[in-house]
């Protein structure tokens, strides 16, 4: 029964996520996702409370199953934090600067005004984050860079790897997806910049 409920569900994001990104939020509705994907409402509000809620999910599935795979590079046994943070960070824009991503992107800020959506999507974003968080708190702990709320340094970091060209990107202001080079080097003058700012004091270097 439980393979039978996660088909459906699953089933469900992929007709919803579909509609979404090619109808938009308000004009899809509840009874047309049930509809293509076939049962009743309640079968597919006892998977999703509400439109809200589906929406959140259908729209960040995609990022968690990618995520999932480029968080592997954060491997707190590495003796070299430049090298996971550089594979991550290029992973990370590789994904972000997708033009799926991108159109998912602008959807996600269109709702975020609508009730508790922006919420949600935070909450989302923020238990990703944490994987992050906790990488850079080892790294802290270890001595590689300087002690400081890892919580943090992990939205700044986040931040500096968006900060060359999403906003382009999502702007329309730049034509045509960076390729695998172009977003390497931008995740190496990011991971840099990270690194110079959370060097280790040389009091700090001493104790370890």
């Amino acid at each position: 029964m439980q393979v039978k409920s996660d088909i459906k569900r699953q089933a469900i994001l992929e007709t919803a996520y579909r509609l979404f990104r090619t109808q938009g939020f308000d004009k899809t509705s509840m009874t047309e996702i049930t509809t293509q994907v076939g049962g009743s409402k309640a079968t597919v509000y006892s998977h999703f409370p509400s439109k809200e809620e589906l929406f959140v999910e259908c729209m960040m599935a995609a990022l968690e199953n990618y995520m999932s795979g480029t968080l592997k590079h954060l491997d707190s046994s590495r003796t070299d934090p430049r090298i996971a943070l550089l594979n991550f960070g290029s992973s990370v824009l590789n994904f972000i600067c997708s033009p799926e991503q991108l159109e998912v992107r602008r959807l996600i800020i269109a709702e975020a005004a609508r009730s508790g959506t922006g919420k949600l999507f935070f909450d989302k974003i923020t238990a990703l984050r944490a994987r992050l968080s906790g990488f850079l708190a080892a790294c802290m702990a270890s001595g590689s860079l300087r002690r400081a709320d890892p919580d943090l340094a992990a939205e700044q970091l986040g931040a500096m790897l968006e900060a060359e060209m999403l906003e382009p990107l999502l702007l329309q202001v730049r034509e045509g997806s960076p390729d695998e080079r172009e977003t390497a080097r931008a995740a190496r003058r990011a991971v840099d910049a990270f690194l110079r700012a959370y060097a280790p004091t040389s009091r700090q270097g001493l104790q370890h």
